[in-house]
């Protein structure tokens, strides 16, 4: 790791705990009012949701890692929102800021559970070095998942401590044992993800589409209840979590069409979404041999997004 990934992650560990504990409650409260938006059309419902809260909860992240200091400043920001300060961030550079202000909008949006959350990444061309993800209503005071680059965290939020202190607290999360791990595998983005689920499962594992998830991801991956993912073209500022994860608990995250490991070397602007995406389909699991299985299944599938 470098100079600048070591100071800029050592801000964001300090930082950014409370910041995303504020976002989290002004996210908590804006849900409870009309705020969903239009502006994305990509055809598929996950993808499309938007509100008010992505915008406001983007600006208060942006305007407080302005204010941290100048090893945030000196990154690259990758937001999947057009609001907040991005002009006071580089232009250039190895290092990237990632922000999701709404992970899993739709749910957010549609009041149907609780599996949203603030999250921010930070990460190079071939790894992620620090992940933070806040789960607002994921238990009475909400959650976090922290992720460095030797020890992933999860647990509750205590709102009576420094949200610092909260993750300074909480016992590293470790791999379970083999007989007791999950075989339940999320499946996104595909233009029919059910389907994409159902082969999964007929694989021999079991495939979860997104109406299926019940929570977000990344507890559930840190927990053993979520095995891995199976993942066409994902997005920028969540993705690179999943990997984070999945990695330090002994897995991987590649690319199914040649098994090679997942970097962020190459991306493209999907227009219809308005979001930064990784090529291909990507296949992440905690264990190699379902890695395996899961790259094995879909390596001749379309890579491509969009049909038309």
């Amino acid at each position: 790791m470098t100079p600048h990934a070591r100071e800029a992650a050592a801000a964001l560990a300090t930082h950014g705990p409370g910041v995303l504990r504020w976002a989290g409650a002004v996210a908590r409260r804006m849900r409870g009012y009309d705020i969903a938006l239009g502006g994305k059309a990509s055809g598929l419902a996950e993808t499309d949701a938007l509100t008010l809260a992505d915008l406001a909860v983007q600006e208060l992240l942006l305007g407080a890692f302005r204010d941290a200091g100048p090893a945030l400043r000196q990154c690259r920001v990758e937001a999947e929102e057009a609001a907040g300060d991005l002009a006071r961030f580089a232009t250039s550079g190895d290092l990237v800021l990632a922000i999701d202000p709404i992970d899993g909008t739709k749910v957010y949006r549609d009041r149907t559970g609780s599996g949203y959350g603030v999250m921010v990444h930070l990460r190079t061309a071939d790894a992620v070095v620090y992940s933070l993800v806040h789960l607002p209503e994921d238990g009475p005071d909400g959650s976090w998942l922290e992720a460095t680059a030797e020890r992933l965290t999860i647990g509750p939020d205590d709102p009576e401590r420094p949200a610092r202190a909260v993750l300074d607290g909480l016992a590293p999360a470790r791999p379970v044992s083999s007989g007791a791990k999950s075989r339940r595998v999320y499946v996104s983005g595909f233009s029919d993800a059910r389907r994409a689920a159902d082969a999964v499962t007929a694989a021999g594992l079991e495939g979860a589409a997104p109406a299926d998830m019940t929570g977000s991801p990344y507890p559930l991956l840190a927990r053993g209840e979520l095995a891995g993912a199976l993942l066409h073209t994902p997005n920028v500022y969540d993705f690179p979590v999943i990997a984070h994860v999945v990695r330090l608990l002994g897995g991987d995250a590649v690319w199914t069409q040649d098994g090679q490991p997942v970097h962020f070397r190459e991306i493209w602007l999907d227009e219809r979404s308005h979001m930064l995406r990784l090529p291909r389909i990507v296949a992440c699991a905690v264990d190699r041999a379902m890695l395996g299985v899961l790259a094995g299944l879909a390596r001749d599938w379309n890579p491509i997004r969009y049909a038309n």
